[in-house]
């Protein structure tokens, strides 16, 4: 939990371990162990038996729970033997093609459709085909179409939209780094040295380091805690509708965020005529977007929120959220 130490979900998910290979030996213990898993069945956590080794991490965290076994779940990552028979693909094709859709799966993909409009209209860098809205998958289970293949790619989408941003600040600096290395210290481009200490950069150059680390841990706290505890309230969702009704409202707070950058670029443009002007304090104004993100998200999801019975040492599953291709281009 982001704000309660020792406060765990009550819904998490069964790793089954496909192959382990140690490669201590081959990396000089810098990697132990590399492990291909795939992700089963839902759990509800009830308690936990040892929550001692939490602190100690001597051994694994024992807890007490029920596999939670509804009948669009199957298996949330899917069995890859299953998954690449030809004859099991057009079986799946086949009824999928058959099945009319329900409201909820219909409002996500007019939803989903109108924020693919969006993000191209402001030609935004991590982005949705404009051909993935044809393909959207919002059926029931973990087939080619089902819901549970559409939420790894919206993670995917908010990883790489941190990833964008994040690359996007360092880009500012690196491009003022360079000019110092160059005008201040005559180094051309064939000298340029692959690191630089922090003491040898000059104050300025040094302060720009310490604002760009301030900015950062503002702006993008609320996408990595997006990135995580919202999909972990897609876990925590009762069933195929619940998590429709879920995803189409992350898709939608999306959305109205684009929106608002967008009225935002328009007032800031030239000629935009309101008179307003940019406060030099960009940490200030970094923090204010933050704390705006933060309330909305965690207005919002408070709508969503269900109760969950939970057991010692496990937190209510509602305590658990506070914030806020071949589909992307």
């Amino acid at each position: 939990h982001p704000e309660k130490e020792g406060m765990f979900a009550t819904t998490g998910v069964i790793f089954y371990l496909n192959d382990l290979k140690e490669v201590s030996e081959e990396t000089g213990d810098a990697i132990k162990y590399i492990c291909n898993h795939r992700v089963t069945k839902r759990v509800q956590l009830h308690t936990v038996l040892n929550p001692e080794a939490w602190t100690a991490r001597d051994t694994y965290l024992k807890v007490e729970a029920t596999i939670l076994d509804e009948g669009d779940d199957e298996e949330i990552s899917g069995d890859e033997d299953l998954k690449d028979n030809d004859i099991y693909k057009s079986l799946v094709g086949a009824i999928s093609d058959s099945r009319p859709k329900t409201k909820e799966e219909k409002e996500l993909s007019k939803t989903f459709s109108n924020l693919v409009e969006k993000q191209h209209e402001l030609e935004e860098d991590v982005r949705f085909t404009r051909a993935s809205v044809e393909t959207l998958a919002v059926a029931p289970g973990n087939g080619g179409d089902g819901l549970w293949a559409t939420i790894r790619l919206w993670q995917s989408f908010i990883e790489q939209r941190l990833v964008s941003r994040q690359n996007e600040m360092q880009m500012e600096f690196q491009e003022k780094l360079l000019a110092y290395l160059k005008k201040e210290k005559g180094i051309s481009d064939k000298e340029l040295p692959s690191a630089i200490g922090f003491d040898d950069l000059s104050p300025a150059l040094q302060k720009e380091v310490q604002d760009l680390q301030k900015r950062m841990s503002v702006e993008l706290q609320p996408m990595v805690l997006e990135s995580t505890l919202a999909i972990q309230k897609i876990l925590e969702a009762e069933d195929h509708t619940a998590r429709c009704e879920l995803l189409k409202h992350f898709v939608e707070s999306e959305k109205k965020r684009l929106e608002t950058k967008g009225l935002l670029k328009g007032m800031f443009a030239p000629g935009g005529g309101s008179g307003l002007t940019v406060e030099d304090d960009e940490i200030k104004d970094a923090k204010e977007e933050k704390d705006k993100m933060v309330a909305d998200i965690k207005a919002s999801l408070e709508e969503a929120k269900k109760d969950d019975k939970g057991g010692d040492n496990v937190g209510g599953s509602g305590s658990l959220i506070m914030d806020d291709e071949d589909a992307f281009q």
